[in-house]
C-alpha cells in the first residue's frame, strides 16, 4: 500500500487558525496548540466582554442622566424620573434620555417639568 500524504488539510486548518491570532505576541501567533487555547481564551473573552459592555453603557447613562436631574434641584432624582415616565407612559429608553441630558439640558427640564405637572394635576 502506498503512503498518503495528508500535509494539505492540516496545513489548510492552521493557517486559517494562524490569521485568527496574527496579531497576538510571542508563541501566541506562532505555535499551533498555543494558538488554539488562545483563539479559544479569546473567544470567550469577547463574548462575555459583550454582556459587560452593554451592563457598562447602562452605568454611564443612569450616572448622567441623575447628575443632570440633580443640578436642578435636589427634589428630583434619577429613580423618581424613570418612575414617573414609566407612569406617565413616556417611551424613552436611558441611551435617549442621557443624550438629552448632553445635548440639551432645557429639554431634559421640560421633560420633568411636564411630568411634575402632570402627576400633580392627577391628584
Amino acid at each position: 500500500m502506498t503512503r498518503i500524504r495528508r500535509g494539505y488539510i492540516a496545513r489548510r486548518r492552521r493557517t486559517k487558525i494562524r490569521l485568527f491570532a496574527s496579531s497576538f505576541r510571542g508563541a501566541h501567533s506562532r505555535l499551533t496548540r498555543t494558538i488554539t487555547q488562545q483563539k479559544i481564551r479569546a473567544l470567550v473573552s469577547a463574548h462575555r466582554d459583550r454582556d459587560r459592555q452593554k451592563r457598562t453603557f447602562r452605568r454611564l447613562w443612569i450616572t448622567r442622566i441623575n447628575a443632570v436631574i440633580r443640578e436642578k434641584g435636589v427634589f428630583y432624582s434619577y429613580s423618581r424620573l424613570i418612575h414617573d415616565l414609566y407612569k406617565s407612559r413616556v417611551l424613552l429608553n436611558r441611551k435617549i434620555l442621557a443624550q438629552i441630558a448632553i445635548l440639551n439640558k432645557k429639554s431634559l427640564y421640560m421633560i420633568s417639568n411636564e411630568i411634575i405637572k402632570n402627576k400633580i394635576s392627577r391628584f
